[in-house]
């Protein structure tokens, strides 16, 4: 089995951009690609770059039909690959007329619905009719910096249809991604979401100053709340120490490039939620996650008690001091 059809990437961020390139560079002739503003696609067509994310990513723009109408874009694609911010998905969606029940969803989307409280892969099966077996999820360790520099990555592509998540990593294999396949779509989507929550914590911490040592008992416990939480929502064999699910989890919360963690570490530098938001100019998700997941866990009560730190500092108003000093205590 191939992939087959026109591939569209949905999205004009840093992680939409680093997918295209991956997809062009694995041999793709042509793409279609959604962007929100029809001025940065024509400033993307003058300087043969997105002018606002990854600028150091060339690209030849005579392989990409550009669109800003979501619905032209949709009905000229096959594979529908979304990397919009979990935030802005409904928005986005909002204004979609297209039939897209018979189409190939990716969600490259590291969160889930807000409102809905829903995993991404959830929110198109129930609201738009797509089979599970014709969604797929990716995941891993792979920030969009490392991959504009051609620096080696790992992704895992996951679909409750095996055969068509190895066709789907076929289409992300390059030079410098190594992919795998997994069935586990909602343990990798919470996953996914919790680790961002969890680098916010590590980014509080560094903002209180606390060293190395502890930020090592944090993410340690950390990964066995991810565990604990998946383990209940969608209860299966995996195995937790995978780089879908821990590697990410590390480079999340340790990473430079993690916008999660420098949105954590102002937060532990003082700065109120609102001011960290305006300074960073990009989405940190893992705030909206925090309270999301927050609610999910109202259902399943999972042991949570650093999201529950980092919830009641972010939306309780908590003293970030006062509350990660008494997270100390409950962790070993």
């Amino acid at each position: 089995m191939e992939l087959q059809g026109k591939i569209c990437i949905m999205g004009g961020g840093s992680w939409a951009t680093a997918i295209a390139k991956i997809v062009m560079m694995n041999g793709t002739e042509k793409i279609n690609w959604y962007m929100r503003r029809p001025s940065q696609i024509e400033d993307f067509k003058k300087l043969g770059h997105n002018p606002l994310y990854l600028s150091g990513v060339n690209f030849d723009s005579t392989r990409i039909h550009f669109y800003s109408n979501i619905n032209m874009a949709v009905k000229a694609s096959d594979v529908l690959i979304f990397a919009t911010p979990s935030p802005y998905l409904k928005q986005h969606l909002k204004k979609l007329r297209q039939d897209i029940s018979n189409k190939i969803i990716v969600s490259a989307i590291k969160g889930i619905v807000p409102d809905e409280n829903m995993a991404v892969s959830i929110y198109f099966n129930k609201y738009f009719n797509v089979p599970m077996d014709n969604i797929a999820a990716i995941g891993g360790p792979c920030h969009a910096e490392e991959v504009a520099l051609e620096r080696l990555s790992y992704l895992t592509i996951a679909c409750t249809n095996k055969e068509r998540a190895r066709c789907i990593a076929q289409k992300f294999n390059c030079s410098f991604v190594r992919t795998t396949i997994s069935d586990d779509i909602h343990g990798i989507e919470f996953s996914s979401t919790l680790k961002n929550v969890y680098s916010i914590a590590a980014g509080i911490c560094h903002g209180l100053k606390y060293g190395d040592n502890f930020q090592s008992v944090l993410i340690s416990n950390s990964i066995q709340e991810i565990s604990r939480f998946i383990n209940s929502v969608h209860p299966m064999s995996r195995n937790i120490d995978e780089s879908v699910y821990l590697g990410d989890l590390l480079v999340t919360a340790y990473s430079k490039f993690s916008r999660n963690r420098t949105f954590g570490t102002m937060i532990g530098k003082g700065y109120s939620v609102r001011t960290a938001h305006l300074e960073m100019e990009m989405i940190a998700e893992g705030y909206y996650a925090t309270k999301c997941i927050k609610e999910i866990n109202e259902t399943y009560h999972v042991n949570m008690p650093i999201l529950d730190a980092v919830y009641n500092i972010l939306y309780e108003r908590v003293s970030p001091n006062i509350e990660i000093k008494l997270l100390t205590e409950s962790l070993r």
